[in-house]
């Protein structure tokens, strides 16, 4: 292993954003509650079964593009929306209005409780680009760009591939590893030259699937075994640890 707690032979790292490089998967969970127990409760009454922020969350859309998150989860209940189109309201009730009102909801939040980076990913980033390694962003989100800056290290990261680019370049998002591979490629890179480090599920699917020669699983809600399932080579609770095993 290297300085940097990487195999050797590794010349990129593809982050994910939320919840490895920044503290808004939570946010992302409160949002999305908030918006599939509105609907719930509008189509099924007050008995209706609410969305688990954990175990919904992490199983359905978790790292997914919003729209593939809204149809997974709604699938679990055994719901089916029209698909309707990008720009419908946020009252509409059909897939990607379901998704605006998730977003809308969202944007609130983060302008209301802030948004932070961890302090032990922007120290490994910082470690890995000392190393003379190349950096990435790669995320589901269609806010990424925003996030970053106001967090204040979108200049860390020499490529970014998000929801934004994703639809530009018509990639499908996670569990698909397209995201992750465009990323590599515009380094010129194989995927095994590549580490993809992920916290969500449906990001380890996309780095096991898409061969790339290390995956990180970031464990920040207790999941490390289900992270090694789904193809984890090694799980962390915070990057800096990969940093302190070489110290």
């Amino acid at each position: 292993m290297t300085k940097t707690g990487l195999p050797e032979g590794i010349r990129a790292c593809l982050f994910d954003l939320d919840g490895v490089l920044t503290k808004t998967a939570v946010v992302h969970a409160a949002a999305w509650k908030e918006v599939f127990d509105d609907f719930l409760r509008r189509r099924e009454g007050a008995d209706f079964r609410p969305f688990d922020k954990v175990a919904d969350y992490d199983e359905y859309v978790d790292g997914r593009p919003r729209a593939d998150g809204v149809r997974a989860f709604l699938a679990s209940r055994g719901i089916e929306l029209p698909e309707g189109s990008a720009d419908d309201p946020p009252e509409r009730d059909t897939v990607h209005g379901v998704g605006n009102r998730k977003n809308e909801i969202l944007l609130e939040k983060i302008r209301t409780e802030g948004v932070e980076a961890y302090p032990g990913s922007v120290r490994y980033v910082n470690a890995v680009r000392a190393a003379g390694l190349r950096t990435a962003v790669v995320s589901s989100s269609a806010n990424c760009r925003d996030v970053l800056v106001a967090v204040g290290i979108e200049d860390l990261f020499d490529v970014r591939i998000d929801g934004v680019v994703a639809a530009e370049r018509k990639l499908p998002g996670k569990p698909n590893p397209d995201t992750f591979l465009e990323a590599a490629r515009e380094f010129g890179l194989e995927a095994k030259a590549a580490v993809v480090f992920e916290d969500a599920l449906a990001g380890m699917d996309a780095g096991r699937s898409g061969h790339f020669g290390y995956v990180v699983g970031v464990d920040r809600v207790g999941q490390a075994d289900a992270l090694r399932a789904h193809g984890a080579d090694i799980v962390v609770r915070d990057l800096a640890e990969l940093l302190e095993a070489d110290a």
